[in-house]
């Protein structure tokens, strides 16, 4: 019950409600008439043994033979207490039986039985029996399909509103949920979603404007700053601070990266060669990588996030090589464009190879903070790769990355 829908439930509860209003009903019902009709068999029996004692006591036959009694009224039955009563008595459970203890004028006394057939109230609770058997549980039937058919008529906007919530993602926070036009609670639900759909994308669209302002803010003080210490300061100082504004610019473009990320801002994608890419990019940061690249290997996706993406995996793996690093990339049976880079270094533990996408995760802590990154560009490399709908991993050698391959006429 507590994975079933709504609907289920609600016509779960209507049923077992009505069928319990049934049963107590028919109960209710069977035992009044059965209450009913014995009283008026008895009645009847008491009317007959009172008519035959009037009768008999007006014409004077009491004191009768009982042969000659009993011929007043098959159902009547006249005796003395010292004599046998008639052989019907004992077929009580047929009859309503009822006396009449009349004395007579010479003294003694006579009793006068009568008796009343149960067969009509026999018969009138069989038959409803016969109606109720076939007609509870048809009725239960009726009432769960329209339970059914009414409560999912009544939550069908809430399926709209469902369907068009999943729709809506951080990119098209213009999109609204269908409001009813039934003025209940499922449309002053739809106007509240509607309304914190306004309120988030409001907070989005302050968030990006942040993010443009923070970029621009950030990045024109460490320009100046680089420009006059290339220009102004000693050699040795000199070289020393632009490392520090260096590790400082990459890590203010790291942050800001993440945020453009983070905002969900659309992507503005087109055809781009995964192997030229991954190639251009690997040699730009260190000659001596080796290239094992598959032409025509086409992904859909942002030249620029692309290059990020291999830039990142590219330096990791030359900060952590013993002598070689190899970039390939390839196209697979299954229609993904597969990227890996492999270095020959002492590889991540097993342990570990999800914790290296955590942002500013390091895992060789012993080193020297300004010999490595500060743990962004693992994370961004994921965060790309699932913005283009592929994956990114760590395994034996180096890290697997995995893209939608892109296929046209002529082409894989």
């Amino acid at each position: 019950m507590r994975t079933a829908s709504v609907r289920l439930r609600a016509t779960l509860a209507a049923t077992l409600v009505v069928a319990l209003a049934l049963v107590v009903v028919t109960l209710v019902l069977a035992f009044s008439l059965r209450g009913t009709l014995f009283h008026n068999a008895s009645a009847a029996a008491t009317q007959k043994a009172l008519t035959a004692a009037a009768t008999t006591t007006s014409l004077g036959v009491v004191e009768a033979v009982p042969a000659q009694r009993a011929l007043l009224d098959p159902d009547v039955a006249f005796f003395t207490p010292g004599e046998a009563p008639p052989a019907w008595l004992s077929a009580a459970d047929d009859y309503a039986m009822a006396q009449v203890v009349v004395e007579a004028p010479q003294g003694g006394e006579t009793v006068i039985v009568g008796r009343a057939s149960l067969d009509v109230a026999d018969d009138a609770l069989r038959t409803l029996t016969q109606v109720l058997l076939p007609g509870v549980p048809l009725l239960l039937f009726v009432v769960a399909g329209m339970t059914w058919f009414a409560v999912g008529r009544s939550l069908r906007p809430v399926a709209a509103i469902r369907g068009k919530m999943a729709d809506i993602t951080a990119s098209d926070l213009h999109q609204r949920v269908p409001v009813p036009e039934s003025g209940d609670e499922i449309a002053a639900l739809a106007m509240t979603v509607n309304s914190t759909l306004d309120r988030l994308e409001s907070a989005v669209e302050q968030h990006k404007r942040f993010v443009a302002d923070a970029a621009h803010e950030l990045r024109s003080p460490i320009a100046t700053l680089r420009a006059r210490l290339e220009l102004t300061a000693p050699p040795g100082l000199a070289e020393e601070a632009l490392a520090d504004v260096d590790r400082l610019q990459t890590l203010a473009g790291d942050l800001l990266l993440l945020a453009r990320l983070d905002a969900g801002e659309p992507l503005r994608t087109s055809e781009v060669d995964l192997g030229q890419v991954a190639a251009e990019t690997a040699l730009r940061w260190c000659e001596r990588v080796t290239l094992d690249i598959e032409p025509d290997v086409v992904v859909s996706g942002v030249r620029g996030h692309l290059e990020r993406l291999v830039a990142n995996l590219v330096s990791n793996a030359v900060r952590h090589a013993a002598s070689e690093v190899v970039v390939r990339v390839r196209a697979t049976p299954e229609g993904l464009a597969s990227l890996e880079v492999l270095d020959d270094g002492p590889g991540i533990p097993v342990e570990s190879r999800e914790a290296v996408f955590d942002r500013f995760t390091r895992l060789d802590e012993a080193r020297a903070r300004d010999a490595g990154g500060a743990g962004l560009g693992l994370s961004i490399a994921r965060e790309i790769a699932v913005l283009h709908g592929g994956t990114l991993v760590a395994g034996d050698g180096g890290f697997f990355a995995a893209f939608p391959l892109q296929t046209f006429a002529g082409k894989r």
